[in-house]
């Protein structure tokens, strides 16, 4: 009789930790499809907007200042964005991002 019990209770032990491994894989995959990707996927399109800019696109560095792009230098990897009348900053290129109070939102 507690043969029995002790091999039902192996039985259930390695049971356990199979499961235990599966719900590990679960959760891992959840994290992947809920947090991971959607964030490589808005790097890969602030990415390519950073690419794509051009002399008066409206802008939002990263410090917060709303400007329009004046100039763009490839070598330095810099951009001159103008924030008021006469006055004109010069940030990093990888430091703009895009102006989502310029752009039409959608419902």
């Amino acid at each position: 009789m507690t043969n029995i019990v002790l091999a039902a209770q192996a039985a259930q032990g390695s049971g356990s930790g199979m499961s235990m491994i599966i719900m590990m894989v679960a959760i891992f995959a959840i994290m992947w499809f809920f947090m991971i990707k959607p964030q490589q996927k808005k790097q890969k399109e602030i990415q390519k907007f950073q690419n794509e800019l051009t002399e008066g696109t409206e802008v939002v560095t990263g410090g917060g200042i709303h400007g329009t792009v004046k100039s763009i230098d490839l070598a330095k990897n810099t951009v001159d964005v103008k924030i008021a009348r006469d006055v004109v900053v010069t940030v990093e290129k990888t430091s703009v991002f895009k102006d989502m109070a310029s752009t039409p939102q959608q419902k």
